[in-house]
């Protein structure tokens, strides 16, 4: 739209600034020629009545008459040339206009001259005899023309840019809504579910906006009533996996006096149970990572000291912690639980963590987790935060836990306006990254 604006300011200004400097300097030619004609007719009136009186300055008339720097001035008498001003030469001039002129006819034409235009005018003094021819330069009707031109190129010039100008202004007011639309679109899909589009003044653009809001506010009620959903399911289901456990855990007291095979299916159940149970902490966990965050109660966090503690804690032996490490504001329960959890993935489907790494790094906390296994093949990597991300990678990397502690990663790394990932460790392996920024509140 900005170039379409430009084009056309200039297309149209330069139309404008072409038949404007046509029609003035037509106009300023035709006034030039007439004065000229009429200042060329007065002199000839004037040489007439001198030559008719037999005076002798008729020389001294015509150098009168070329006053001007650059005008030239000739009187053709029988057998002779008079001139007078610039010295021209008579051969160099337009031999039909002088015989038509020595005919009693006048003329004006505009000639070039010793590489100058000017304009010739010939007017006879004594038909058949004598003629007057007079020669005007055009210099200064040349620089009044150079400076319109220079003006009016400046005009469309200026034009174009301003044509862009609006054109861009135009645009972006244009636009604006659609900016708007695509960045409450950006935030829903990011996860921000309470974005909305502002009130539309255009009918047009009301609807869709209308739309829009329903549309975000239907999802918003949708996923808080699944959430609300998967929270009061886990939590009901705690009470009676409790008892399950106990039950499980009398059973493992007493497995001298059951058969072996009862022995096989309450070690199995036992494994289940368990890790049922950590479904439902990890589905509550989810749950709850889900409500409005109240940052204000966040508070400043030595990433590199909580990672390790947290890993001592986990008994894990680190190669290495890299410092130093700008702290950051967030909630130390959530990134404890990153901690752990990248820790737990590593040491269960990883092979053991083979290092860790906390550093920062423009502006951001940067930390990572190494372990010592197969890697994650490159078609799983964006779907492996996924909640319950197994399908493929079963039997490889999670083929076995509950597959939300990845997703209860990245939930938690979101909530701190961060952003993690997997890569492949050189060597064999793979490296867990979590960036978080620095010092935000």
């Amino acid at each position: 739209m900005a170039l379409t604006f430009g084009v056309t300011s200039l297309l149209i200004s330069a139309v404008l600034g072409v038949v404007t400097i046509r029609l003035a300097s037509t106009y300023m030619l035709d006034q030039r020629k007439e004065s000229a004609g009429l200042q060329a007719t007065v002199n000839a009136q004037l040489l007439s009545g001198a030559l008719r009186s037999g005076s002798d300055g008729v020389e001294a008339l015509l150098d009168g008459f070329a006053g001007d720097p650059g005008s030239a001035v000739l009187l053709g008498a029988p057998g002779r040339w008079l001139t007078g001003g610039r010295p021209v030469e008579a051969g160099a001039l337009p031999k039909d206009m002088v015989a038509a002129a020595m005919g009693g006819s006048p003329g004006r034409l505009l000639i070039t001259i010793n590489g100058a235009t000017a304009l010739l005018v010939a007017v006879p003094v004594e038909v058949g005899t004598t003629v007057f021819l007079q020669l005007f330069p055009l210099s200064e009707f040349n620089r009044i023309y150079r400076f319109l031109t220079i003006v009016l190129a400046s005009g469309v010039l200026a034009a174009g840019l301003v044509g862009v100008a609006v054109g861009r202004w135009a645009s972006r007011r244009a636009l604006r809504p659609l900016a708007q639309f695509t960045a409450a679109a950006g935030r829903v899909a990011a996860g921000d579910l309470h974005a909305r589009l502002p009130d539309q003044a255009d009918p047009d653009l009301r609807q869709i906006g209308e739309t829009f809001n329903a549309t975000a506010a239907a999802l918003e009620q949708r996923v808080a009533r699944d959430t609300r959903f998967a929270g009061d399911v886990s939590h009901e289901l705690r009470s009676p996996l409790t008892t399950m456990a106990n039950a499980i855990e009398l059973l493992r007291h007493r497995k001298d006096q059951l058969p072996p095979t009862a022995v096989q299916a309450v070690d199995l159940l036992d494994d289940e149970v368990h890790r049922f149970q950590q479904m439902v902490l990890d589905l509550l966990e989810i749950s709850s990572s889900e409500q409005p965050v109240d940052e204000g109660a966040w508070e400043l966090v030595d990433l590199a000291v909580l990672v390790s503690n947290v890993a001592t804690s986990a008994g894990v032996t680190l190669p290495s912690i890299g410092t130093p490490c700008p702290s950051i504001f967030g909630d130390r329960r959530r990134l404890q639980r990153i901690v752990v959890n990248l820790i737990d993935n590593a040491r269960l489907h990883g092979g053991g963590v083979t290092g860790i790494l906390v550093t920062g790094q423009n502006g951001h906390a940067r930390l990572e987790i190494h372990d010592a296994g197969p890697g994650v093949p490159d078609e799983f990597k964006p779907q492996i935060f996924d909640r319950f991300a197994r399908g493929g990678l079963a039997g490889a990397r999670l083929d076995s836990g509950t597959g939300l502690g990845l997703a209860l990663v990245a939930q938690h790394v979101r909530t701190h306006h961060g952003k993690t990932w997997v890569e492949d460790r050189p060597g064999g392996g793979a490296t867990f990254v979590v960036e978080l920024p620095a010092g935000r509140r």
